[in-house]
């Protein structure tokens, strides 16, 4: 299920990163935010383990300077995301020890605007004439988040 519209989808890469995406690349952007947002959680949850705490905090997600200012822009552009669709597929994914508290989970739609905004620009920044990300791009930006979250 993606976690934003196609045409919402469409222009929050034109006005992110100046790029032209379509309704093929949904999949792979809503598979990327999941994969992500769940790596964030799996580092959160040993945060709170390590503190002696049975829920996850907000401030146990491993949010770069970077990332927080990318959420940041992500806001400024008036964007939204579905939160319903971002937790469903979390809820697919190997379930985690520990519970989200309230705030955590009402701030993950920031978390995952924030990685949609640092994704949209990373591709500019792997090929600063790209337009129109093909799979080669999809996986050279996806291996580059891989190796830093």
């Amino acid at each position: 299920m993606p976690v934003i519209a196609v045409s919402r989808f469409e222009h929050f890469f034109r006005a992110a990163a100046g790029l032209d995406v379509d309704k093929t690349d949904l999949k792979r952007y809503s598979d990327f935010v999941n994969r992500k947002l769940y790596d964030m959680l799996v580092v959160a949850q040993a945060a709170a383990k390590s503190n002696g705490r049975d829920i996850i905090q907000f401030w146990d997600l491993p949010i770069t300077k970077g990332l927080q200012e990318n959420m940041h822009d992500f806001r400024d552009l008036n964007e939204e995301l579905d939160l319903a669709p971002i937790l469903a597929e979390l809820r697919a994914l190997p379930p985690l020890d520990l519970s989200l508290s309230e705030e955590t989970e009402s701030r993950l739609s920031a978390v995952a605007g924030g990685l949609s905004a640092a994704l949209a620009k990373a591709f500019t920044i792997i090929d600063p004439t790209l337009k129109n990300p093909a799979t080669k791009q999809w996986e050279r930006v996806t291996r580059l988040f891989d190796l830093l979250l």
